[in-house]
């Protein structure tokens, strides 16, 4: 049994979590204009999935226990589909729809292809290429891999003779089984030591967001961009040069000051991948080698943002300095607390990927250029993508089920706002540094609320006050039993079975409280569940005090220490 690389055996057991999910697919799309030679893209293909025997690998798992189960070369299937018979603004619409209904396809793991393509004919001489691949054998790289050869190999096929390219050193199983053996406890002791001291108790970043978070990851994403004008750029690069910075670090050390001022935290940690192809003879090979690094943010003592860059600077290096150790070993060796809801370690990630990703390519007569492929994937809260243009350009990767499009714009905007100020007064501290413009400022004051002039007091009707809520509710209940009482999406409760599910409560409270309950925390979601709770508390002559799980958890800390409950629901 060959077995899984670390990256690969988290992926595998996130699939077992979430069967069918397509989180974790990568598609890569291209637009092809000319005469194209389906044979000869066929047999391209069929050439590319022979040499990499990551591209025919499946893995079924027995007990528990994955493997990894190589098939043998073969022809590549090539979905069809014809769209030149719409008109030209329908085909472009059915294209995107086609491309994103492609990446939201999930793959079986067990049974395979990984790799899928899908041939769309717009004209005759357009075409767009599909490819949809699983993270399990393939990251960002590898698409740039899997473009260079697809262009190099149709390129002689469509010319009637046979391309040849180097062979491969090693294949991706060779490399899983040399990782396992590598990364023996003598060999990775000092980084792990590193890493545990560096990620002691930090924190998770709690931002505050549009919706409150689900109990699980969505994946669902949105996408925001801007490009920082020629003369902002040119500033930016020139504060990395002069405090011997790359670009990376000077943009990071300025998105961890815009989520140090949205969280009020000092102390957290962003993610940033690298290639994770520390060997030579990985560079060339399709596979998953991505891996992520955890950058501690540092802001305390509100340094200036010359200091800041500083503490980014040395964070940055010493993190690349132990990227030997993947990031699943990580959490297995330290064991951050879990979350079906987050990312361990991290919930804001920084890439900047390879300029290379976006050149046009030669397929022979052919030309091809990168299509974006539906809409992305949202792996964590917020990642923040960087593009070394002269013309630096910023696209925010948000988690729909937790921000909206706007807020998403406004993040960019205040961004792009603090890069300014921290380019041309990079000694000012960074509390100082401003956030908006001038017009949004004078937006805001113009909408503060006026104070309100005293109105007397009108005290409620004797008559409103009669009974006690569960009274009140209890007579509901005789009236109308089978009535529907509360409708959710995952809830129908009759009256009568809200109030069973109140009594419910109410005795349990008793129980563990007997009579001198005053009052009775509820830690429970906006849902059917919370109003058994809230009749429960009343019913059993207590009060209730709602904690919304979306709150920092600090701020649930000072509440429960401030109201002292005898019960926690």
């Amino acid at each position: 049994a060959l077995p899984l690389s670390f990256a690969q055996e988290r992926l595998w057991f996130l699939d077992q979590l979430q069967p069918g999910s397509a989180a974790y697919n990568l598609p890569y799309a291209l637009r092809l204009t000319g005469a194209l030679d389906v044979d000869a893209l066929e047999r391209t293909l069929a050439e590319v999935v022979r040499r990499h025997e990551t591209l025919r690998t499946r893995f079924p798992g027995v007990d528990g226990v994955p493997s990894q189960v190589i098939d043998p070369a073969g022809p590549v299937p090539i979905d069809r589909v014809d769209l030149s018979g719409d008109a030209e603004a329908e085909r472009e619409s059915a294209l995107r729809a086609l491309a994103a209904a492609e990446a939201a396809r999930p793959f079986d793991l067990s049974a395979g292809p990984l790799l899928r393509c899908t041939l769309v004919r717009l004209a005759d001489r357009e075409h767009a290429l599909l490819f949809t691949l699983h993270h399990v054998v393939g990251d960002g790289w590898s698409t740039g891999i899997l473009a260079r050869e697809v262009s190099a190999l149709y390129a002689g096929f469509a010319e009637g003779r046979e391309p040849s390219l180097p062979d491969l050193p090693i294949q991706y199983a060779d490399y899983a089984a040399w990782q396992r053996a590598w990364l023996s406890p003598e060999r990775v002791g000092e980084q792990l030591a590193y890493w545990r001291e560096r990620l002691e108790g930090v924190p998770a970043l709690e931002l505050a967001a549009d919706h409150p978070r689900p109990a699980v990851q969505s994946f669902r994403g949105g996408r925001e961009r801007i490009a920082l004008d020629a003369e902002l750029s040119a500033a930016v690069r020139e504060l990395g040069r002069c405090e011997g910075a790359t670009l990376f670090m000077t943009l990071v050390a300025g998105f961890e000051l815009l989520l140090s001022r949205l969280s009020g935290q000092e102390d957290f940690a962003v993610g940033t991948p690298v290639a994770g192809r520390t060997r030579r003879e990985t560079e060339g090979l399709i596979g998953f080698f991505l891996n992520n690094l955890v950058l501690r943010a540092d802001l305390s003592g509100d340094p200036t943002f010359r200091e800041l860059l500083a503490r980014v600077r040395e964070s940055t290096l010493g993190a690349y300095a132990h990227q030997e150790v993947p990031f699943e070993k990580l959490i297995e060796e330290l064991r951050p607390p879990r979350d079906p809801a987050r990312t361990p370690f991290f919930q804001v990630l920084v890439n900047m990927p390879p300029r290379a990703a976006g050149d046009v390519l030669e397929l022979g007569a052919v030309e091809a250029r990168p299509l974006e492929a539906g809409e992305p994937e949202a792996r964590f809260d917020l990642t923040l993508y960087l593009a070394d243009d002269e013309q630096i350009g910023l696209a925010l990767v948000y988690d729909a089920a937790l921000f909206g499009a706007e807020t998403a714009r406004r993040l960019l905007g205040w961004y792009e706002v603090l890069l300014e100020a921290a380019a041309s007064t990079p000694d000012r501290c960074v509390s100082t540094l401003p956030l908006l413009r001038e017009a949004e400022r004078a937006a805001l004051a113009a909408a503060a609320p006026r104070p309100r002039p005293a109105l007397p007091f009108e005290p409620f009707p004797a008559s409103a006050l009669e009974g006690s809520i569960a009274a009140r509710f209890a007579q509901q209940v005789r009236r109308a039993p089978e009535a529907v009482a509360v409708e959710t999406d995952a809830h129908r409760w009759s009256y009568a079975e809200l109030d069973a599910r109140a009594s419910q409560v109410a005795r349990a409270v008793l129980r563990a409280c007997g009579e001198d309950a005053a009052r009775v925390a509820l830690f429970l979601d906006h849902d059917a569940p919370m109003l058994a709770g809230i009749l429960g508390a009343l019913k059993a002559g207590a009060a209730y005090v709602p904690l919304d799980p979306s709150f920092p958890p600090e701020r649930l800390r000072r509440i429960l220490a401030d109201v002292e409950p005898a019960a926690l629901l």
